[in-house]
């Protein structure tokens, strides 16, 4: 028998936390919330949402989980943003994915409009805040709901990071020359008055993906990104840097999109006051609410647009040529700024699915180099292809955006890796 004393047991030891490797991504409308929670490990989506109609009666929330893969319908009355945001939190915990999982790392919020202040993903405190707040004037119908997201989050998760990713701090790379409008340059300062830009997340995503697509680094290549939805704009990539892009100091400039105008000449606004005894709020709802499609032939829906064309509806057909005119105009421009373009990517809903207005838009421009093959185009994928013919010089691609990713992967890389 031995004359030492045995070792004390060893005390036993508190399991190890599980890393914090997900991030929340909310972005919150006036009346509305989309949501997705990422593994950022392998960017897998664990669960996604919308609550629809926040403050008009009966709301929805509809709610998906990557486990399962349902779909879950709630139908409620969700008087602001704070309970459709506690609903949301309740539909997480049944998947087991709740807002105090340690696993969370932080919540990522879009906002809109950062302005000249936000060049890149920004933990948020009260100066964030107060300076997001004060852009409202440019950015009303967008800031005061991205806010109220922010506000409700933090709320919710007092003691979790919260980043905000700007839309518009993508196009901060622009030179002057590009940003600057030709107006009285003290006027400018004082309000702000600049272009912008505004898909930047999307933008930045589908540039980056495109680069990949052809094998390449993104310092590499210069890209002409067509985001086409309901909302359009086209910006020109130099090498992973934005130089130039089409909306400015709101979302109304650029393109033909489905109920905004796009460029116009801005005496048009003075004439309607003048001649038409129109006033400024009906202008405004003129410009970004009965234009673009909706003005030129009452349908917003490209497919629909598409269907009349066919059947020879001559008011369908003159949106969709004006469209398609204004796009060819964006692209030879930025050709132009650009100088050497090695890819044109169509990217959102218009441009990830409406095979006409690819091929139709490429038309005519074989002489830059440009091309689509029919067969290529017609293919439906959610990955990111090819469409142009080996032989093109410049490539022309389809990348699916993802915005919800972006801003999850700019959010991490801000504020989460050392967590896991």
């Amino acid at each position: 028998m031995s004359d030492h004393p045995s070792p004390p047991a060893a005390a036993p030891t508190e399991p190890a936390a599980p890393p914090a490797v997900r991030v929340l991504v909310l972005n919150s409308g006036s009346s509305s919330v989309k949501y997705q929670l990422l593994d950022m490990r392998d960017g897998a989506r664990l669960a996604a949402g919308l609550v629809e109609r926040i403050g008009e009666g009966t709301s929805l929330l509809r709610h998906t989980t990557r486990a399962t893969g349902e779909t879950r319908e709630r139908a409620d009355t969700f008087a602001d943003h704070d309970a459709a945001l506690k609903a949301m939190a309740e539909e997480l915990a049944v998947d087991g994915l709740g807002l105090d999982s340690p696993e969370l790392a932080a919540i990522g919020h879009r906002v809109v409009h950062g302005g000249q202040a936000f060049t890149e993903p920004t933990v948020i405190d009260d100066t964030v805040l107060a300076e997001i707040e004060r852009l409202i004037p440019v950015a009303p119908l967008h800031n005061p709901a991205n806010l109220t997201g922010i506000r409700t989050a933090m709320a919710l998760r007092p003691d979790l990071p919260q980043v905000a990713v700007f839309d518009t701090a993508f196009h901060t790379t622009m030179p002057e020359a590009a940003a600057r409008y030709a107006i009285d340059v003290e006027t400018a300062d004082k309000h702000r008055i600049r272009r912008y830009g505004f898909h930047g997340t999307s933008h930045a995503y589908v540039s980056r993906t495109t680069a990949e697509l052809l094998g390449k680094a993104p310092e590499e290549v210069n890209v002409i990104v067509l985001h086409l939805g309901n909302g359009a704009s086209a910006s020109a990539v130099r090498g992973g840097r934005c130089v130039d892009t089409s909306m400015g100091l709101t979302p109304l400039e650029g393109l033909v999109m489905g109920t905004r105008s796009g460029d116009v000449d801005p005496a048009v606004i003075f004439h309607l006051e003048r001649v038409g005894d129109m006033s400024t709020d009906e202008i405004d709802t003129l410009l970004n609410k009965k234009s673009g499609l909706i003005g030129l032939c009452g349908d917003n829906d490209m497919r629909e647009i598409r269907r009349r064309v066919d059947e020879g509806d001559e008011r369908a057909r003159l949106a969709f040529d004006i469209y398609i005119h204004r796009l060819k105009k964006y692209i030879g421009a930025y050709y132009a700024v650009l100088g050497r373009v090695d890819a044109v990517a169509f990217t959102a809903g218009v441009g990830e699915n409406a095979a006409p207005v690819r091929e139709a838009s490429i038309r005519g421009l074989e002489e830059l180099g440009l091309a689509v093959d029919g067969e290529l185009n017609a293919v439906r994928g959610g990955e990111p292809r090819l469409i142009s013919p080996p032989y093109a010089r410049v490539a022309v691609a389809v990348v699916p955006t993802d915005e919800e990713l972006e801003i999850a992967t700019q959010t991490y890389a801000l504020v989460g890796k050392g967590n896991a």
